[in-house]
Formats: structure tokens, C-alpha cells, sequence
């Protein structure tokens, strides 16, 4: 089993076609999450499918307008249960935990045929109101999952060199 050509195929889409998800494939995008690694296995963790398109449409509207939002068939909010946790190192574990389940996500989404855009960019306020997220909680990341309508063939985003971006033993 090779990644490298769905993890080089992947790409941030912007434009939606209308067409539904399949219910066994979202499954599998949300088990893919699932199983992504956390700190100490806590997975600390809610995955919330939007897939009503009213919903789509007030979630766009807690995105800034972001019109891929409203597009998309569904979107899937990533919310931590702890927010508190600090590992050893001193740093937050949510945060990296949802990118891993968000990587996941977007992984299994592409191996399914599927493409995806993560945003960031939204009010965290508005989005727990509309699904119901208790204050206590976080949403961390969204994810947007659909068939894209955006011309594929093209080359994706340029990619800094390898040896740019790794070294061995030291910086």
C-alpha cells in the first residue's frame, strides 16, 4: 500500500458540485479520524457531520461568507472535549490531536474520491451556537467534504524542495 500519490493528489477545493456524499463513504472519512492518533490516547474529541444543507448554509455564514462552505454536501466540525490538557512539553494536545484527525479525514476523503477544504477561518461563537457545542468545549478545525468541481489536472500547490524542508541530525 503506497500514500504518497493520494497525499500528493490532495488539494484544498473550492468549488463543490451538489452531489451527495454516500452514507458508508462519510463513515469511513469519520472512522479515518477516529483512529487518528492522540496524546495519550485520550482522544478528546467530538467529530459533528453537518450535512442538512440549511445548515451548510448558516455555517457559511459563521465562515465569513466562504462560499465553498455553503457549497460543500457536508462539513464536519472538530471539537475538542479538553480543553486543558498540556502534555509534557508544555503544549496544548487539542490542537494537534484535531490536525491528525483532520489529516485523516482529509486522507481518507481523497481515497474515496472526494475533495476537501480545512478552514480555519470562522467564528468559533456562532459555529457552537449552530450545532449546539457546549461553552465549555472548543471547535478547533472545520472540514469541508465533497466532489469538487474545480479542474484537477492542473499541477497543485508548489511544494518548498526536499532538501529545503528536511535535514537529518541537526537544523
Amino acid at each position: 500500500m503506497e500514500l504518497l500519490p493520494e497525499i500528493r493528489n490532495r488539494r484544498s477545493v473550492r468549488v463543490y458540485r451538489p452531489d451527495e456524499i454516500p452514507e458508508p463513504s462519510l463513515e469511513r472519512v469519520l472512522e479515518a479520524a477516529r483512529q487518528a492518533p492522540s496524546a495519550k490516547n485520550r482522544q478528546a474529541w467530538r467529530f459533528i457531520a453537518i450535512t442538512k444543507p440549511e445548515l451548510q448554509g448558516r455555517l457559511q455564514t459563521a465562515c465569513f461568507g466562504q462560499e465553498w462552505v455553503g457549497q460543500a454536501p457536508v462539513s464536519i466540525a472538530f471539537c475538542t472535549t479538553n480543553v486543558d490538557y498540556r502534555m509534557p512539553n508544555g503544549q496544548l494536545s487539542y490542537p494537534i490531536d484535531l490536525s491528525f484527525a483532520v489529516a485523516f479525514a482529509m486522507l481518507q476523503a481523497e481515497h474515496e474520491g472526494f475533495g476537501t477544504c480545512a478552514i480555519s477561518t470562522f467564528d468559533e461563537e456562532d459555529v457552537k451556537a449552530l450545532l449546539s457545542v457546549p461553552h465549555t468545549m472548543r471547535v478547533v478545525l472545520l472540514l469541508t467534504i465533497g466532489y469538487s468541481a474545480e479542474d484537477e489536472d492542473g499541477p497543485g500547490a508548489e511544494r518548498l524542495p526536499f532538501d529545503r524542508v528536511v535535514a537529518y541530525n541537526h537544523w
